[in-house]
């Protein structure tokens, strides 16, 4: 028993830490790089809220109630990555993270769910025919939570390396970082099946 919590612990942290499929650490490094270590619970509730999106459309599709065009959810994931990457370059130095709670937490709710039908049809490969579907569900969320905290603890803590030791401003080092990433993505938008 504790085997398979461990089995499916893991692979919710491998999802998130798989190098091949960086999508997922690409967007927790934009939505975490405006803030600071003192922000964490804020952080914290912003991942959670993604997580919390992810497991929802997760829970969606593993109970056949929602079912989606793959070409177009694998479209809109780097899109999602890219609308947050450009936010923060428009609003870089301006506070503007420090807002009240609405629109920032509902928006990374909804790419949650977005990231997380990406993933839904190789989740369910995964759950079979299981049983204890909901078990397997809440166990592979908690891993998918504790790599999300590994990867924003690392941001933060370049972020608080970058600022102090080389004297970045925390302006530059947003929109840096947000400018790499969106350099990434977009070959992933031009390249989806959806556009081709």
């Amino acid at each position: 028993m504790l085997q398979d919590f461990w089995f499916n612990v893991e692979y919710g942290i491998n999802h998130v830490l798989d190098i091949n499929a960086y999508d997922h650490v690409l967007f927790l490094i934009v939505l975490t790089v405006p803030y600071l270590f003192k922000d964490w619970k804020r952080v914290l509730l912003l991942v959670s809220m993604f997580t919390l999106g992810h497991t929802l459309s997760l829970v969606l599709a593993a109970y056949n109630i929602v079912s989606v065009n793959a070409q177009i959810v694998e479209f809109l994931i780097p899109v999602s990555i890219f609308i947050v990457a450009l936010y923060n370059v428009f609003t870089a130095g301006k506070g503007a993270q420090k807002e009240k709670v609405g629109v920032l937490f509902l928006s990374t709710l909804f790419f949650g769910l977005i990231h997380g039908l990406g993933f839904a049809r190789e989740f369910q490969m995964f759950l079979g025919e299981s049983d204890s579907k909901l078990i397997l569900l809440l166990e592979f969320a908690l891993g998918i939570e504790l790599a999300q905290v590994i990867i924003v603890f690392v941001v933060l803590f370049l972020g608080y390396l970058v600022q102090t030791l080389f004297r970045f401003s925390k302006r530059d080092w947003v929109m840096v970082l947000s400018a790499i990433v969106i350099g990434l993505v977009i070959p992933m938008i031009l390249n989806s099946d959806y556009l081709a």
